[in-house]
């Protein structure tokens, strides 16, 4: 799936009555184009959403060790080292070894993290503004708010 028109869930009478049911195809789809439209407003500054996730968590929850990120922002561990790889890399976060427990770091992020925090949830901003166009404001507050229950549902399994 290339373009987005590959990723439209409704052709109107070119697709079957009961794909256009599926709330689990229309959700899939959709995101798929969320999150490539989000990649495509992100490129152009270097940037990935897994870097705004981690900085974000970085900044409101003060430094942490590298499990403690992976369980609050839900990126594996084995991909969160080459997250924080780029984020050290450039001068966004800093390692230092953990005074409590020395086989351990604790991440840190640099005033210049909070920059680049700033710089990329300004663009993460402006993609929501695109994904959401359509929306009036109370729209916007309910989608979330349903995706929010539906999501806690489906947590409960």
């Amino acid at each position: 799936m290339d373009t987005n028109g590959e990723l439209r869930f409704d052709y109107g009478g070119q697709t079957p009555e009961r794909l256009k049911r599926q709330i689990s195809r229309l959700t899939g789809m959709t995101s798929a184009q969320m999150s490539r439209t989000a990649a495509d407003a992100l490129a152009p500054i270097g940037a990935h959403k897994a870097h705004f996730v981690v900085l974000a968590v970085l900044d409101e929850f003060g430094p942490a060790s590298q499990a403690a990120i992976a369980d609050r922002t839900r990126i594996y561990r084995s991909d969160l080292v080459a997250v924080l790889n780029d984020l050290a890399d450039g001068g966004w976060i800093v390692r230092a070894p953990d005074p409590d427990d020395k086989r351990r770091n604790v991440i840190t992020i640099t005033g210049a993290g909070r920059e680049r925090l700033a710089e990329i949830e300004a663009v993460l901003d402006g993609v929501n503004e695109r994904i959401m166009a359509p929306l009036s404001g109370a729209e916007r507050a309910q989608l979330f708010s349903l995706l929010g229950r539906v999501n806690a549902h489906l947590a409960q399994d």
